[in-house]
């Protein structure tokens, strides 16, 4: 099941990147949801997904926390 949030996690993060404040809010609400490990493998895919939408690069302050 896990596994399971993970992928909901990132097709809702997809599905919403045409706002940052809706992305940053959904990033919000995955970093209380997932485990650590997954959270690991979010970061590495947000670097990914991020690297050609400037705009989102503002939610990676999230990450930080």
């Amino acid at each position: 099941m896990a596994r399971a949030m993970f992928e909901y996690t990132k097709t809702v993060l997809k599905k919403v990147s045409f706002n940052s404040d809706l992305f940053c809010k959904e990033l919000q609400k995955s970093l209380d949801r997932l485990l650590p490990y997954e959270i690991n493998e979010l970061v590495i895919w947000l670097r990914g997904f991020t690297a050609n939408k400037p705009e989102l690069l503002i939610c990676m302050n999230l990450l930080k926390k």
